[in-house]
């Protein structure tokens, strides 16, 4: 019995030759197919839809004017506008800039930089989840769930910040010395899980949730030891960090620093790694199957841990650039939530390198906004956080995003295969 099978084609556009879609047809599907960077951004709308409504639920004098809605909903909708519109206006002002600081610049009754000011915050913030997004990517890259970058950024800041206080270096050698001591103490305290996992099976998730305890207790425990913590000051912090081993800011009272080239020179670097280099190739072919791998000669066991080691030095060069170029001083919270930021930033980046550079982007100027945010609307910092978490819900569900938009299948149907036989 033969039955057939009419398959669903895309209209084509009128006026085109044999039937055929138009280019603006089929760019119009293209863009709203279900693929990896729209439902990314369909995401990022639902977080912000969703983050308005909190904003509304937030504030009392507004949700008091839904107490007679039935009989003026004029009242609660253009108090709701307007919060909702005031709070992301700061948040864009804070994070990319404010128009009238560009005007004032342009008219002489400012500074440029005043006006590329938020900019600056958004780069500053964005500069270390780089590095740590880029450490978790790679190692999903090679089938390996890196949560322990938090930890390793953590040695990176105490290894690089003790080398920017204690050499005596030059200017430039100095950077570059306490740069490099920050990466191989990331290194090293990844490569410790790679290691474990490579000569006894050990889950790279448990060593490396120990290990960022273990990180944490020994930063606390150092800054208060002597010849580390400084002299002058009772309370847990270290020395300062020799101005010659700082990394370098533009415009002088700009806080951005080199360690945003440097965070996207290694994006290229990890971009260059997995695409063009055999040990890429190598890590690529253990992520997908280690089996297969393991049949055609790579060596699985070291894969791992050169993996972990280099992704280690990543996070490693993520809190050096945090100490050396935003704090300064070694603290119990120097490394603030970096690392575990960067789980989100790698997921929010698909794992891909320049995804992950975008994805940091986005954070960065996420919480430079929601500081302005925060000073101007009164609207929590919290919020920025929430909006954080839900743009990674919709992103880890985007069958939950294709369903609430309807969006079609990836692949298009083309003209022509109409039938199917069985």
């Amino acid at each position: 019995m033969t039955t057939e099978t009419t398959t669903p084609q895309a209209p084509a556009a009128k006026g085109g030759p044999d039937g055929e879609e138009s280019l603006l047809s089929r760019f119009t599907q293209n863009l709203w197919a279900a693929n990896s960077v729209m439902v990314t951004i369909l995401s990022i709308v639902l977080a912000v839809v969703i983050g308005a409504i909190l904003i509304v639920v937030s504030d009392a004098t507004v949700l008091a004017k839904f107490a007679y809605f039935t009989a003026r909903p004029s009242d609660a909708l253009t108090a709701s506008w307007d919060l909702i519109s005031v709070a992301y206006a700061d948040l864009v002002k804070g994070a990319l800039g404010d128009p009238e600081a560009f005007a004032a610049w342009f008219d002489g009754t400012g500074t440029w930089q005043q006006a590329f000011g938020p900019l600056s915050e958004t780069l500053t913030y964005a500069a270390p989840l780089v590095f740590t997004g880029l450490a978790v990517a790679l190692a999903f890259r090679g089938g390996l769930f890196n949560i322990g970058a938090q930890g390793q950024a953590v040695i990176g800041c105490i290894t690089g910040g003790i080398a920017g206080f204690t050499f005596g270096l030059p200017v430039g050698l100095a950077m570059l010395v306490a740069m490099l001591c920050g990466a191989l103490g990331g290194a090293l305290w990844g490569f410790i899980p790679g290691l474990l996992k490579a000569r006894t099976g050990a889950h790279e998730v448990i060593t490396t949730i120990m290990l960022n305890y273990t990180s944490a207790l020994l930063l606390s425990w150092l800054v208060l030891q002597k010849g580390i913590q400084d002299p002058d000051r009772t309370d847990a912090i270290s020395k300062t960090v020799h101005e010659a081993a700082q990394l370098p800011s533009f415009g002088g009272v700009l806080r951005v620093h080199l360690g945003i080239v440097l965070a996207v020179l290694a994006t290229a670097g990890v971009a260059w790694l997995l695409n063009r280099s055999a040990f890429g190739f190598e890590l690529r072919a253990v992520g997908s199957n280690q089996h297969a791998a393991k049949t055609a000669g790579i060596s699985v066991a070291k894969t791992y841990a050169l993996l972990m080691a280099i992704a280690g030095g990543l996070a490693g060069l993520g809190g050096a650039t945090q100490v050396l170029g935003t704090a300064y001083a070694l603290t119990p919270a120097v490394a603030g939530n970096i690392g575990f930021d960067g789980l989100l930033v790698a997921l929010l980046g698909r794992n891909r390198p320049w995804g992950t550079l975008l994805a940091a982007l986005l954070f960065g100027a996420l919480r430079a906004g929601g500081n302005r945010m925060q000073s101007y609307s009164g609207i929590s910092l919290e919020l920025v956080t929430v909006l954080q978490a839900l743009i990674v819900i919709f992103i880890a569900a985007p069958a939950l995003v294709k369903a609430i938009f309807r969006l079609r299948a990836t692949r298009l149907t083309r003209p022509g295969a109409s039938l199917v036989k069985g």
